[in-house]
């Protein structure tokens, strides 16, 4: 691979701005950078072994595509089946160019295979015209919101990709732009309404490299991160182990009065923890944490419920009892993101979204009732944030920082959880 002494390299400063360092929570949550400000070793030219000799230099910390410049296209070394990737790009005025995703190398080009994330000066390039060729677009196949971000030329602007259990999401500047399931048969329906269909095997791959497209313009990137969806946290640790409830203490105080088993309202099957809902009571884990990267997935199990209740209950304190001291993160469908401030903890949220106790969500992320979800929850110091199916919908700020228990709480509805697994921030 070609690093920063073998290509050409443009500085507007005495020294290249290098990218922002990922904090402990989000290497904790798998995050890997892969363009630093100054190495190019996780990036190498289509169909090349090594990174293009001309066409792309680092210009103050970003990573440059010049106009005319012949580079060709560039992907990355290694492969990405389930994957977040997050970068920013600058477009001169008038250019085009475009993020790509599990490409393979079986055509001419990555756009041959993969899907793109279209980067475009929308103003100044007659693609403009076309909502479905704007920037944010996924190429040729959903247009963007007519409101969403301004991307002027010559700004920097934030891109994330996402997929996830067969659900793309792609963002421009934090809103989301498109979102689509990429496994059914509307997935090939509109590859066959585009101009993709003559392209056997287009938008189909599995897995595949992340590409950056060279168009022919002067386009910059930077802060290039990716983190493997696919594969664990690193160094996590499943709280849940799908075969028993080792490791969770049950409380439920009605069955308690009665002497009956408390851990009756909970099950596992099949990996799966399911609760009935009721009596109200909730499972709570044996070990206290108190920083951390928690993922799980959940999913309603009955239908037919009324607006259907639960919530995931952070460093749990003091008395075990309906409800115990804590920070909830809610589950309540059509709620999920909420929070609600529990024997009043220690926390502050934005003031606009708060009435009483509860801090309602930014905007709903939620799947269909019946569809698994996923909960990425971190709490960290005195920050806690919560994530639905990738979307970063509530946080909290100046929390009591103390170590309790997480818990599951039984609240009047069938529910189902799944791959629950934590990662501890030292």
């Amino acid at each position: 691979m070609r690093t920063l002494t073998s290509i050409v390299v443009v500085a507007s400063s005495a020294f290249a701005a290098l990218a922002q360092p990922l904090t402990p929570a989000e290497q904790a949550a798998g995050w890997k950078v892969l363009f630093d400000g100054s190495s190019t070793s996780n990036f190498r030219g289509f169909k090349q072994q090594a990174f293009p000799a001309k066409g792309w230099s680092i210009d103050d910390g970003a990573l440059k595509v010049s106009k005319g410049g012949g580079g060709g296209d560039i992907v990355t070394v290694d492969q990405y089946e389930d994957f977040e990737l997050a970068l920013e790009f600058k477009c001169s005025a008038g250019a085009n160019s475009g993020v790509m995703y599990r490409c393979s190398e079986a055509n001419e080009y990555p756009w041959m295979t993969g899907p793109e994330f279209q980067v475009l000066d929308d103003e100044g390039h007659k693609d403009g015209l076309d909502p479905k060729h704007t920037v944010g677009a996924l190429y040729d196949m959903i247009a963007p919101p007519a409101d969403k971000p301004k991307c002027p030329p010559n700004t920097w602007h934030s891109a994330r990709i996402r997929i996830k259990n067969g659900v793309l999401q792609h963002y421009l500047d934090g809103v989301k732009t498109a979102e689509t399931r990429i496994d059914d048969d509307h997935w090939k329906e509109m590859i066959a309404a585009s101009k993709f269909k003559q392209w056997p095997g287009f938008g189909l791959e599995r897995k595949g490299h992340l590409a950056l497209q060279d168009h022919g313009d002067d386009v910059w990137f930077r802060n290039i991160k990716v983190r493997d969806l696919s594969a664990p946290m690193p160094g996590e640790t499943p709280i849940f182990d799908g075969k028993s409830l080792a490791g969770w203490h049950a409380v439920v105080p009605d069955l308690a009065k009665e002497n009956k088993e408390q851990a009756s309202v909970w099950s596992v099957k099949d990996g799966v923890l399911a609760c009935k809902g009721t009596p109200a009571g909730y499972i709570r884990t044996d070990k206290k944490y108190a920083n951390y990267v928690l993922k799980l997935e959940w999913r309603w199990a009955d239908a037919s419920v009324k607006d259907p209740n639960s919530g995931v209950l952070l460093r749990v304190q003091g008395e075990d009892k309906v409800w115990p001291k804590s920070i909830e993160a809610q589950l309540a469908s059509g709620h999920a993101g909420d929070f609600w401030n529990i024997d009043s903890v220690r926390m502050t949220t934005d003031a606009t979204r708060l009435k009483g106790r509860n801090t309602r969500h930014a905007h709903a992320n939620e799947r269909p009732v019946g569809e698994w979800n996923e909960y990425e929850i971190t709490v960290n110091k005195g920050d806690v944030s919560l994530r639905v199916n990738g979307d970063e919908v509530n946080k909290a700020w100046d929390c009591e920082e103390v170590a309790g228990f997480i818990a599951l709480q039984s609240e009047g509805a069938p529910i189902e959880f799944r791959n629950v697994r934590i990662v501890e921030l030292k």
